[in-house]
């Protein structure tokens, strides 16, 4: 059974989220307004709609592959399942060049996932693991 996704328009102009494609897991995220990025410029985007799913699931906002392509990254974002506020996506330009986004335009993606929710724990030493406290490059750069 497909999970419930319950959706509120916020603002006359948004468009709603969809998947472009059956079976695919990224619903299209909008601009609701037209941007110019310039180069190492950040924006966010409101999206105008607010969205309910049930606990043990989240939102996060991820890459948009075309627009991924000309140098645009989110800057991520998660979305909790009691958060009932306006969705938004925050896009920063990587590259050298302006980039024009246009209202109703593609911009990012959203996939709901299951979460685990954990149960926090206070202990005074944690479990040896052959990695240990090894950070970046503790694998070698090979």
């Amino acid at each position: 059974m497909p999970l419930e996704i319950k959706i509120k328009k916020l603002n006359p102009d948004a468009v709603l989220p969809s998947y472009a494609h059956p079976g695919d897991v990224g619903l299209d995220m909008k601009s609701l307004e037209d941007v110019v990025l310039a180069p190492a410029e950040k924006g966010l985007f409101m999206c105008g709609w607010a969205l309910e799913f049930p606990i043990g699931y989240g939102a996060f906002v991820m890459d948009k592959g075309s627009v991924g392509t000309s140098g645009i990254k989110t800057l991520g974002g998660v979305f909790d399942a009691g958060y009932r506020g306006e969705y938004n996506v925050c896009l920063i330009n990587l590259s050298k060049e302006p980039f024009e986004i246009k209202k109703g335009q593609k911009i990012a993606q959203l996939v709901i996932l299951p979460v685990a929710i954990g149960q926090i724990k206070i202990v005074e030493e944690l479990s040896q693991t052959s990695r240990g406290e090894g950070k970046f490059g503790s694998t070698g750069k090979y």
